[in-house]
């Protein structure tokens, strides 16, 4: 979009449909724009302000890593970085002197940072983008402020918020996946680790969490190395064979609108300021039909593969099941449907899920989304009955 929408026709063409869209010329009168690309004029700003950095060894963090450096072991975990509170300019100096193998820096604590951490800049920023929270009907959960340079990379994720993510210096370079492609990326519980970094030897250590807990998450990385390359595409065929993201590039001056519970990775091209500057604002999801679509497309991958194991309701945020149960079908389902949905959940030890999915099957009317779905299995050597194919395609 070459200008903001206005409140109807964001939420009547963009946040009903789960489209995605860039906006131009949004944030031009920020001050931040012209004034956050210069580190003195933030240093000097934010002097007395201490604020929480982020370091791993390798700027990847919440990322699916090797628990130890004999990859032989495969051994893996849901790595958090190291968190320290420094004063901002000892924070901005680690940030843009990220070296990766040894320590890289990035401010991204989330959690309503920019509104915590960083009041004295608020501003040089509007509070909440108008024309979204009067089409979303609430004010921001959260406001978050995110700088790093191209060492840091956000690993495939998905959000519980409908986000509107603001570029201020440099770009952002995003893949994205809609909800119905939860399937090819091989969600899988990995116990959860966190590193720690030793100032007086300047070496990390990773070590898993004590009791051990574990952490649902994307296994694809979208870029391997070269020399991991051909091991990751025969383990994820459904991603690396099947139709590629969205790519998107966000410069500064502009806004991605992201619908809540799509997929995105994240990488980086730092501006003048040898940063990336970026600020988003977290708007409550709307728990509806389409929640439950996701849920329901989630379960089934999951009972028809084995891999893909994880569902909503193991991930502390929410859960599928409650959702289900509130939901009156108003009809009975197909035969077809249930009896075939129940001969596949039988296989999988899960018949006792099968009325309700085949009920919540009937209700969603999405049914393309279902249909790809259902081919996408059936191309990856998963049965999948064609005369069920041929009644979903009738309704």
């Amino acid at each position: 979009l070459d200008s903001p929408p206005s409140p109807l026709h964001f939420l009547r063409d963009y946040v009903s449909q789960s489209k995605p869209c860039v906006i131009s010329n949004a944030i031009a009168h920020w001050p931040a724009l012209k004034l956050w690309s210069d580190p003195a004029y933030l240093a000097g700003a934010l002097s007395n302000d201490f604020v929480s950095l982020h370091l791993t060894p390798n700027g990847c963090a919440d990322a699916v890593t090797q628990l130890d450096e004999n990859e032989s072991t495969g051994d893996l975990c849901f790595a958090s970085a190291h968190v320290e509170k420094l004063p901002f300019p000892e924070a901005l100096n680690a940030v843009r002197s990220s070296s990766k193998g040894e320590k890289v820096g990035y401010l991204q604590q989330q959690n309503d940072c920019f509104r915590t951490e960083y009041s004295t800049v608020a501003s040089d920023c509007d509070g909440d983008i108008a024309w979204a929270a009067e089409a979303l009907g609430c004010s921001p959960e959260a406001v978050n402020l995110w700088i790093g340079t191209d060492l840091s990379v956000t690993s495939f994720h998905k959000d519980h918020y409908e986000n509107l993510y603001a570029v201020v210096s440099g770009e952002k370079h995003f893949l994205l996946l809609p909800p119905t492609d939860v399937h090819r990326l091989y969600v899988q519980p990995y116990p959860a680790a966190n590193y720690s970094y030793h100032r007086d030897t300047e070496a990390f250590k990773l070590e898993l969490e004590q009791p051990v807990r574990h952490v649902p998450w994307c296994s694809v990385d979208p870029y391997p190395s070269p020399e991991r390359e051909a091991s990751e595409r025969l383990k994820y065929p459904l991603f690396f064979n099947g139709p590629k993201p969205f790519h998107c590039t966000v410069n500064a001056g502009e806004i991605l609108y992201l619908p809540s519970m799509w997929f995105h990775h994240v990488s980086q091209t730092p501006g003048d300021g040898g940063y990336t500057i970026a600020v988003n604002y977290w708007y409550d999801m709307q728990f509806d039909v389409k929640y439950a679509y996701f849920n329901f497309l989630q379960s089934v991958s999951s009972s028809l593969n084995p891999i893909l194991s994880w569902r909503e309701d193991e991930d502390s945020e929410s859960g599928d099941s409650e959702h289900v149960d509130a939901i009156d079908p108003g009809f009975e389902s197909n035969g077809l449907i249930r009896d075939t949905l129940v001969g596949m959940y039988r296989k999988n030890g899960l018949v006792k899920d099968a009325e309700k999915l085949s009920a919540s099957y009937m209700l969603c009317v999405f049914h393309v989304g279902v249909i790809k779905l259902l081919y996408q299995m059936k191309v990856a050597g998963i049965e999948v009955y064609d005369r069920l194919l041929n009644e979903v395609k009738d309704h």
